[in-house]
């Protein structure tokens, strides 16, 4: 047994060599039978002595036989059964990934492939290391797209709430049915009769739990301000629901606003100057009529110009004077200059309103990066606007409807205009008619439009629901550095989006989603919302669902002894709100309903403390920590559900519901596109599985190929999907079955229960791939911790092709297949052989489970109705580290590799060597390989795979003249680098003098008429 305490080799040789396999029963270059003596006929008679691989588990499967394998699969191993029995088993510790509700308004498309898979990917490997998984799926239900799409033409003014919510639950339903049946087809595991959905009762109850404790830390309040608004769908929207289009055109103008009051400061030394106007500059000429004031910096230098071409005077930003000179087309003479606090006190004359004042005021949002550097405010359609009009007590005015026009109070010119359309040119030419407009022009910009009905919004101002994030900033910002977020670079982006909302808009108008808990009292419109009415509702919820609110009587909600409690008057003094909450607090409160156990309500019972508030099975509840472990989701969800999900339970647990973070990139086509029907660079899922009408052009590459491509990808970018990216993904696999093939085949007859070697007393070589496989088992399990499954696939592609066909398969071949089926030489490579097996399949199961379940099904060692994913991860014993060992090999490649180079074109079998090399340590490494534990061929033989060798401490006087002779030297790094010794050594190789074997066609025979030892011995053996 070769123990040595060598720290690994600072080179690795032997991986830097690929070298030809041996080949058996075929003829080599410059070697026939003839020429040794040997006729055809001698080699085939013993072609039936030589235990050649033989395994039923096919090369590749394709097309249908494909599709139907992995269905098979799935049946005979479980899948369906696979969650509910690992939540079953004792585990140690628990693992818990919570799912995002995708949403409910379409089919399954490759985003959600990308998404499902990746997550299942990690949930296996956790199971399989021997987690007990917590994944519950679930799905986004409320909403205004599927509402939409549920209505299609209806006109909604004919349909009560009631019979749109139907419309929306049905369409909702049968989305939810298509795209559960896709995951499952994708090998996702999960216990997919207990999804949650936010329609269900209990969750909404869950849900306004959540509403009413933070309503009761002030958190949640009414108010009048502005919000994005969609005219086109008539409601409030989440900066969540916003696209923001950067080819969007808009009327922008140069306005003036003529300065009727000078301010204090500067009054002596503009007075004298003559008219002086205030010029602004705005891509939202609509919002004009609304202004109440204008803004400057207070620390930024401003002056007073004069148009040289007829001699009007403006007060603009001194920064900006010489953008301003080349966008009006005229140069600009600087009269004074000022600082922006000496603005103060100084009052404008509106522009299109008789007898308005507009005063100069001071904010810090005002920047100099285009524009004058002097703001128009128009409260009611900005908000750093309101902010101002909130610290000057302004009035905050909407002259904007619901439908996006002009109301009343913006004048009889434009009552009734859209302000996006005709109501623009009209408040351009009231401008121009006031001689305040100084230059229009087309103004391309990135602009919000609803991200539902594809059309512009607008900022207006109305009386909705909010939440006070400016109060949970800050504890959400200490909450996020507790959390491990991947890439570490999303982290910037999660603390940006948080500092950028002051509140948070949560009420929308619309029938489909939960309703607000409110009650508005009839005359004085009031709001009774209070503990008592909310914890009411939310049981009534959890009983009857949010449809009881349209369809109960309003005493179910308001009771004598609620009423009481909340001491509000008789119920007939209320009606109900019509509002409903954005479905980003719906699935923002989701760690409520599925993570949390124990609502107020639940705790009475000891069988539904157990199931959350969600009403889930003790099966699939999770037990422990109500925190999950990670959340997985693309980077829209840095504004969505990753922010939701944090200010709620930041809000109600003073934590974050998730200890890690992982955010990918999108699908996007192979030229990196983004996929839509317009450009045909769509990818369905449902046809990469099972192919399209023309199978030529869309063939089935099966759920696998679909798991390899997400797996293979860098997910932390975008992600590229095509023909390429999949032809690719099915290729490596079926280079995978091939070798998986290969170990199979030679396992045949195999049982390692009772046949197994132990470790020490196997071939050097065995134990030290045993050595490799441990330290791969080590790095692959380290990358599917850090969601590295590109990694994975890389350590996967390189043990194979490095480590095992290029090395050492080439290498046993001869031990393998010559040797006596039972000798000590070939059960230990066979020992090898079936862990690298277990390893290989073990490693690549999360990503393949239905090719690994198919291999284990023809692996040797355990009982036919085993699984594979129940019977645990990559065995890795500590008594396979062999770090002298691995110096031994490495030194004797680096020989071999030396030798190799020196004979090109020629066989290694063909030559007897010399290995000459000093005495130190390295000699003794390879000595101890010189140890025969055969009869005929020593271990440095086999590695060397010449005919025979011999090792010197001198090189031999002896030499025939045609001897080939190479030097060469390797460093050996003792005890971590702190002994280093570097060695010289010899190599002759001559023409073996002994002849071909015709069995096992190595040059070990006396005669060309006879059969080497070894073969004569296993011959004898067998008879």
């Amino acid at each position: 047994m070769l123990l040595l305490s060598a720290a690994r080799c600072g080179l690795s040789l032997r991986r830097a060599a690929a070298f030809r396999p041996a080949l058996f029963f075929s003829q080599r270059r410059g070697d026939t039978a003839q020429s040794r003596g040997q006729t055809a006929q001698s080699v085939g008679e013993h072609r039936n002595t030589v235990l050649l691989p033989r395994t039923a588990f096919p090369m590749k499967l394709t097309g249908q036989e494909l599709l139907d394998r992995e269905l098979q699969t799935q049946q005979e191993c479980g899948f369906d059964q696979l969650y509910t029995w690992q939540r079953q088993r004792k585990a140690k510790k628990e693992f818990c990934l919570h799912d995002g509700p995708p949403y409910a308004n379409g089919d399954a498309h490759v985003g959600h492939a990308l998404n499902k898979i990746l997550k299942d990917i990690h949930n296996r490997f956790e199971m399989l290391r021997g987690r007990k998984v917590h994944y519950v799926p679930g799905w986004d239900c409320h909403g205004l797209p599927i509402e939409m799409k549920a209505l299609g033409e209806l006109p909604t003014n004919d349909l009560t709430p009631l019979q749109i919510r139907q419309k929306a639950r049905e369409f909702a339903e049968g989305a939810i049915s298509c795209q559960r049946a896709a995951f499952q087809r994708w090998g996702v595991m999960a216990d997919w009769q207990n999804c949650y959905y936010t329609f269900n009762g209990h969750y909404e109850a869950a849900q306004l739990r959540v509403f009413e404790d933070m309503h009761s830390k002030g958190l949640i309040y009414q108010d009048y301000k502005p919000v994005y608004w969609s005219p086109s769908t008539r409601t409030a929207l989440a900066e969540a629901e916003l696209e923001y289009i950067p080819e969007h055109v808009s009327k922008s103008v140069y306005a003036t606003f003529p300065l009727t009051t000078l301010p204090s400061k500067l009054a002596p030394s503009l007075g004298s100057l003559g008219k002086v106007s205030v010029l602004v500059w705005t891509t939202q000429p609509w919002t004009i009529p609304a202004n109440e004031a204008i803004c400057f910096m207070p620390k930024a230098q401003y002056s007073v110009v004069k148009r040289t071409d007829n001699e009007v005077l403006f007060l603009v930003s001194t920064e900006r004077v010489p953008s301003l000179t080349s966008a009006l087309g005229t140069d600009l003479q600087t009269l004074a200059t000022f600082t922006g606090s000496d603005l103060e006190g100084g009052v404008c004359q509106h522009p299109t309103i008789s007898g308005k004042d507009v005063p100069l005021l001071p904010a810090n949002h005002v920047t100099m990066a285009k524009g004058t550097g002097l703001v128009h405010t128009a409260p009611a359609h900005g908000m750093e606007d309101y902010s101002v009009a909130s610290h000057f007590n302004l009035p905050v005015e909407c002259m904007v409807d619901e439908e996006g026009r002009f109301t009343e109070l913006a004048g009889a010119d434009l009552q009734g205009q859209l302000v996006l359309d005709e109501g623009t040119t009209t408040v351009i030419s009231m401008l121009q008619a006031a001689g305040a407009l100084v230059k229009e022009d087309d103004c391309v910009h990135s602009y919000p439009y609803d991200w539902r009905s594809k059309k512009p919004v607008m900022i207006r101002a109305s009386k909705q629901w909010f939440i006070n994030t400016a109060n949970l900033k800050d504890k959400a910002k200490e909450a996020l550095q507790k959390v491990k977020v991947m890439p570490e670079s999303a982290r910037a982006s999660l603390l940006a989006m948080l500092d950028r909302r002051t509140y948070w808009c949560i009420s929308r108008q619309r029938s489909w989603g939960v309703p607000i808990p409110v009650f508005y009292h009839k005359e004085t419109k009031e709001p009774l919302i209070n503990k008592h009415t909310v914890t009411h509702i939310a049981k009534v919820f959890a009983e009857k669902g949010s449809d009881s609110w349209w369809e109960e009587p309003l005493e179910t909600f308001l009771p004598p002894d609620v009423l009481k409690k909340g001491k509000a008057g008789a119920v007939t003094d209320y009606v109900r709100g019509d509002d409903v909450l954005d479905i980003w607090f719906d699935s923002g409160a989701s760690w409520a309903a599925v993570l949390q156990a124990g609502g107020e309500d639940d705790r009475a019972s000891t069988t539904k403390a157990k199931r959350g508030w969600f009403g889930l099975s003790s099966s699939t509840v999770q037990e422990a920590d109500p925190r999950a472990d990670v959340y997985v989701e693309g980077k829209d969800q840095i504004g969505g559900w990753f922010q939701s999900s944090l200010l709620t339970s930041v809000a109600v647990r003073n934590k974050a519901p998730y200890k890690g973070l992982v955010v990918h990139g999108f699908a996007v086509s192979e030229k990196g596109e983004k996929m839509s029907k317009s450009l045909g660079n769509v990818v369905d899922p449902d046809i990469v599985i099972n192919g399209g009408t023309d199978k030529a052009a869309s063939p089935a590459y099966g759920a696998d190929v679909l798991r390899w491509w997400v797996a293979e990808s860098n997910v932390f970018s975008e992600v590229q999907i095509g023909p390429k990216a999949l032809n690719s993904a099915r290729e490596n696999i079926n280079k995978l079955r091939n070798t998986l093939r290969f170990l199979l085949g030679n396992l045949q007859g195999f049982d390692p229960r009772t046949q197994a070697v132990d470790s020490k007393d196997m071939h050097y070589i065995d134990q030290y791939l045993l050595h490799l496989l441990r330290e791969y088992g080590i790095k692959v399990t380290d990358a599917y911790s850090e969601f590295d499954c590109g990694r994975v696939i890389r350590l996967l592609q390189a043990f194979i092709t490095r480590d095992l066909s290029n090395f050492y398969f080439s290498i046993i071949k001869d031990r393998l297949y010559c040797d006596a089926e039972n000798s000590l030489s070939r059960r230990s490579c066979q020992t090898a052989l079936e862990e690298i097996l277990d390893g290989l399949t073990r490693s690549i199961a999360p990503i393949l489970p239905h090719l690994a379940e198919e291999v284990y099904k023809y692996s040797p060692g355990h009982d036919e109705s085993e699984t594979l994913f129940r019977s645990g991860w990559i065995k890795s014993s500590s008594v396979w580290r062999k770090p002298g060992l691995e110096e031994a090999v490495e030194g004797a490649c680096a020989i071999r590799d030396s030798f190799l180079s020196s004979i090109p074109g020629r066989n290694a079998v063909e030559f007897d060597l010399t290995i000459t090399i000093e005495p130190g340590l390295l000699f003794e490494l390879m000595e101890s390989l010189q140890e025969e534990p055969t009869s005929t061929t020593s271990q440095l033989t086999e590695l060397m795979m010449a005919s025979r060798t011999t090792l010197t401490s001198t090189l031999p006087r002896d030499l025939p003249p045609d001897a080939i002779t190479n030097q060469g030297t390797f460093l050996i790094n003792l005890e971590g680098g702190v002994i280093r010794e570097e060695s010289t050594y010899t190599i002759a190789a001559v023409p073996s003098s002994l002849s071909r074997c015709a069995r096992c066609r190595r040059y070990t025979s006396d005669t060309p008429e006879c059969l080497c030892p070894r073969c004569q011995d296993v011959l004898g053996q067998s008879k």
